[in-house]
C-alpha cells in the first residue's frame, strides 16, 4: 500500500518570511525517514497512512509551540499495491512528453 501526501502547513501570524518555521517541518519530515519531495510550495510524503499521519502531526505540534495559527493545506492519494509512486507518477508523465 502507498500513500502520497501533498501537505502545506505554515504558521500565518509570523509575518511575510515563514522559512524558519518551514524548516522545522522538513526536519520533522526528513528525520522521519519516509520518502519526501520538498517543493517551493508543499512537500510530498509517501508511505503507510499511520505512519505519514504520525509525521503530519508531529508538524503540527512543532509548530503549535510558537504559533498561534496555523495554515495547513494537504491532499491524500491512496492506492493499493507498490511503493515508490512518488517518482513513479512523475516518470510516467515525463515519457509521454
Amino acid at each position: 500500500m502507498s500513500v502520497l501526501i501533498n501537505l502545506a502547513i505554515f504558521p500565518s501570524d509570523k509575518g511575510e518570511s515563514v522559512s524558519p518555521y518551514v524548516a522545522r517541518v522538513v526536519k520533522i519530515i526528513k528525520e522521519s525517514g519516509l520518502t519526501y519531495k520538498f517543493g517551493p510550495m508543499s512537500t510530498c510524503i509517501e508511505g503507510e497512512w499511520d505512519e505519514v499521519m504520525v509525521v503530519v502531526s508531529r508538524c503540527f505540534k512543532e509548530l503549535k509551540k510558537d504559533c498561534d495559527r496555523i495554515y495547513i493545506s494537504m491532499n491524500v492519494d491512496y492506492r493499493k499495491g507498490p511503493s515508490g509512486r512518488i517518482e513513479s507518477k512523475v516518470k510516467s508523465v515525463q515519457n509521454r512528453l
